[in-house]
């Protein structure tokens, strides 16, 4: 199968910023283009205010897209207000890809996980994960939701949105928590994560934040080699593929740049799960 992957050139955006995620989408998918590998790019449907306000204080959005209120990058550029309901929009529509097929959809997104009900930081401005999590079960096509958040910082702005929506009764949460911080926790993480991939066994998703800042090389990370993050990704998609629950993955975080900006390191991380994905689900388990 194709793993289809939802892109616009409008989620790209030009935020001055020393994190690169307002650009990455698109350079993440020229590279995949680029090396031929088996997916399918859809446009994505936009999140609309609504969307977004199902997961965030309402004045809090609508400020930010009026450039009344700091975004997630501490500016207030015109550019990046026009790009974000299309960021939280592909993570949207990712997720309802995954559900309604049953199997695996990606979104090329990152700036997530530090966003809570009213505020953004750390290059986070609205939580994606939150706003495809609520507006599914809202739709009445999930129950049950899993956010597997593995990128290498604490999803404390997914914490919050849990917190102040009541949510923890119908959301499972993973994050780091501080746990994992040295090459020498990489034993730790992989029994948690398998505990975790367990304990969201009935869920009718799981949302999958694939960061490549956990990197050992990662200027704001890490702990994980290469190879141990593809083995990350290798267990991730072929353990929820085993039990049949649909998954929707994204980009989340990742710093490691050359001297003239340049990211492949980055690219070949999340390269590495795609290709991990994309094996898991042509093995025969899911059709």
């Amino acid at each position: 199968m194709k793993i289809p992957v939802f892109f616009s050139d409008r989620m790209v955006s030009n935020a001055d910023s020393f994190s690169p995620s307002d650009t990455k989408p698109a350079a993440v998918v020229k590279h995949w283009l680029d090396l031929g590998l088996p997916i399918h790019v859809v446009e994505p449907l936009l999140a609309d205010v609504g969307d977004l306000s199902s997961a965030h204080n309402r004045a809090y959005v609508c400020g930010v897209l009026a450039r009344a209120f700091f975004n997630g990058f501490h500016n207030k550029l015109l550019d990046v207000a026009r790009s974000l309901p299309w960021t939280s929009g592909s993570m949207l529509s990712a997720a309802n890809e995954a559900v309604r097929s049953g199997t695996v959809a990606c979104s090329p997104s990152s700036g997530f996980h530090h966003a809570g009900w009213d505020f953004g930081g750390d290059y986070c401005t609205f939580n994606g994960l939150m706003v495809a999590a609520v507006a599914l079960r809202n739709r009445g096509l999930v129950n049950k939701v899993g956010i597997l958040d593995c990128d290498m910082h604490y999803g404390n702005g997914t914490k919050d949105i849990i917190k102040y929506l009541h949510a923890s009764r119908w959301i499972r949460h993973f994050t780091n928590n501080n746990e994992w911080n040295t090459e020498s926790d990489a034993s730790d993480f992989f029994t948690a994560l398998r505990k975790a991939i367990t304990k969201m066994a009935d869920c009718d998703l799981v949302l999958y934040q694939a960061g490549a800042d956990s990197h050992v090389d990662d200027p704001l990370g890490g702990y994980l080699t290469t190879e141990q993050l593809r083995e990350r990704d290798a267990v991730v998609f072929e353990g929820f593929a085993k039990l049949g629950v649909p998954v929707a993955w994204n980009l989340a975080g990742g710093y490691i740049k050359q001297p003239d900006g340049s990211i492949p390191t980055v690219l070949e991380i999340h390269t590495n799960t795609l290709t991990e994905c994309i094996k898991a689900y042509n093995r025969g388990k899911v059709k």
